[in-house]
């Protein structure tokens, strides 16, 4: 069973910055690609950032040029840098891990506020 566990989260003032961490453990399968989503209160779950085992990388047009994902797959880790935070960035996000199935983290709070 695949877990994915999420570290990073939390309290930053408008034009901070934050990194997300996200730790894959239990995948006996080949990895196709690794991502990041958030849901905001009210709102739909949305993708912010997705980069597969090639190193391709995708964005959503909100956090492009603020927002950087990378990845070491060696050490099955998927990380979010995350720069120049507005309060429209507040959300849960979620650590996601595409193989045959699609796994999900429970989430990291990040709050944008001063």
């Amino acid at each position: 069973q695949v877990q994915l566990v999420e570290s990073g989260g939390g309290l930053v003032q408008p034009g901070g910055s934050l990194r997300l961490s996200c730790s894959a453990s239990g995948s006996r399968e080949a990895i196709f690609a690794m991502g990041w989503y958030r849901q905001a209160p009210g709102k739909q779950r949305e993708l912010v950032a997705r980069i597969t085992s090639g190193g391709t990388t995708k964005y959503a047009d909100s956090v492009k040029g603020r927002f950087t994902i990378s990845g070491d797959n060696a050490k099955n880790m998927v990380y979010l840098q995350m720069n120049s935070l507005k309060p429209e960035d507040t959300a849960v996000y979620y650590c996601t891990r595409e193989e045959h199935q699609f796994y999900w983290g429970q989430g990291t709070q990040v709050t944008v506020s001063s």
